[in-house]
């Protein structure tokens, strides 16, 4: 297929037959006087009443409660860059129909016209009463930082920036599975990341919440590693300045056991590969073009286990192995937030989703004969119907038990105490 089909094909996807990738349905009977009597006045003022002496009976009577609004001021759109916040629209409306396709969460995409955060924060603040959630995207680093927090600190639902979390919890139950291939431990694994960005320092600080070494890491941004001896760090970059001699990619990369990119592609040559540790691990995750090709990294290194962004190789690190069924699990205890308990019971629930038996439907979806838990095999595809039924009780389990629940474990979930026997 000709590239310009395609970008035509892909057009015509949105525009026909009708503008757009969402619409809205009417949940509730509405064909008689009576039922439009319930709908509207006067019957509508029964749950106003309500909600107004309780809020929390909105997630009752309203959708509220199965509802997120993907937020974006359009600063940081795919690999586009800063198409601002209008233009960020069909992504968002993309993100919608992953949320719903996959785990059935409504979603309202809101495209914020906002290039200072304080008025992106005011603006997510007061809107923030329709929604259960937020998901915020494609928001350019550092300003993604102080929104996020700003939002997690002064809002009561879940506040998730999908490019830092979502990201960071794929990478981690990836890496996780392949450092048991390969034989080591994620407390001795000396690691490289090349790209400080969003994506970047959310993987490095779960990484470390998961038992990695800050003195065994080594950042990588446009000047080199980020080292103690720099002077021209922010604060989100200077968390990972190390003291150390090293300061260009190919000394960072002498002896590492891991490689993590999320920068930009072909900055990776076969030299700096070789010169890794026996038996590395390479996440090449610039997408669609990656740090180094896979046939590249493999000619080089037979003992090597190699992920990236993209579908037509083995080992697809994709976000929506993550973010539709976190938020499915939040929503469903009425979360008040996302903690970092959550995200790491959701990077275990896929690590060990990836060990099981993989049905038959999953074979047929991604053209194969036969896969299991190996080199080419370290994360779950999105076509596996079992993540809606693990990650979400996993999110909602540690939701509990950290104490950011409004709601009991829902009773069709699996039982606590099966799970951690499983466990």
């Amino acid at each position: 297929m000709s590239k310009d089909s395609f970008e035509q094909r892909a057009l015509d996807y949105h525009e026909f037959p009708k503008p757009g990738k969402l619409g809205i349905t009417v949940s509730k009977p509405f064909t008689t006087s009576e039922e439009l009597a319930l709908a509207y006045s006067p019957g509508v003022a029964e749950p106003v009443r309500k909600i107004a002496k309780n809020p929390d009976d909105a997630f009752k009577y309203t959708s509220k409660g199965n509802l997120v609004a993907v937020m974006t001021n359009g600063s940081a759109v795919l690999g586009l860059g800063n198409t601002g916040a209008l233009a960020g629209k069909p992504v968002m409306e993309g993100k919608a129909v992953l949320f719903k396709k996959f785990a059935d969460v409504d979603v309202f995409d809101i495209e914020i016209d906002a290039d200072n955060p304080k008025d992106f924060i005011e603006t997510a603040k007061r809107i923030s009463p329709t929604f259960g959630g937020i998901n915020l995207e494609d928001i350019s680093a550092p300003t993604c930082f102080e929104i996020e927090q700003a939002l997690v600190e002064e809002l009561d639902i879940p506040v998730f920036h999908d490019d830092q979390h979502g990201t960071a919890i794929i990478v981690a139950a990836g890496l996780l599975n392949a450092a048991q291939l390969q034989e080591k431990n994620i407390e001795d694994m000396r690691i490289v990341c090349m790209g400080a960005g969003a994506a970047g320092v959310a993987s490095l600080n779960l990484l470390l919440a998961l038992g990695a070494k800050k003195e065994n890491l080594r950042v990588l941004d446009r000047k080199g590693v980020i080292h103690s001896g720099r002077t021209d760090l922010p604060e989100y970059k200077a968390q990972f300045a190390v003291d150390t001699d090293e300061r260009s990619a190919e000394d960072a990369m002498t002896g590492a056991d891991v490689f993590i990119g999320l920068s930009g592609p072909d900055t990776v040559t076969p030299e700096m590969v070789k010169a890794m540790a026996p038996k590395p691990i390479v996440f090449a995750l610039s997408n669609p073009d990656p740090e180094i090709r896979p046939e590249i990294a493999h000619s080089v290194r037979d003992d090597l286990i190699m992920a990236t962004g993209r579908s037509d190789y083995p080992n697809q690190v994709n976000n929506v192995l993550g973010f539709p069924f976190i938020f499915r699990g939040a929503l469903d205890v009425r979360a008040r937030r996302i903690t970092t308990e959550m995200n790491i019971a959701a990077v275990h629930a896929l690590r060990d989703l990836t060990h099981q038996p993989v049905p038959t439907s999953v074979l047929e979806a991604v053209n194969r004969k036969e896969l299991s838990f190996g080199n080419d095999y370290i994360i779950p595809t999105p076509f596996d119907p079992r993540l809606i039924d693990i990650v979400p009780a996993a999110v909602a389990k540690a939701a509990v038990e950290s104490g950011v629940a409004r709601a009991d474990y829902p009773a069709h979930y699996p039982k606590l105490e099966s799970m951690e026997s499983a466990a």
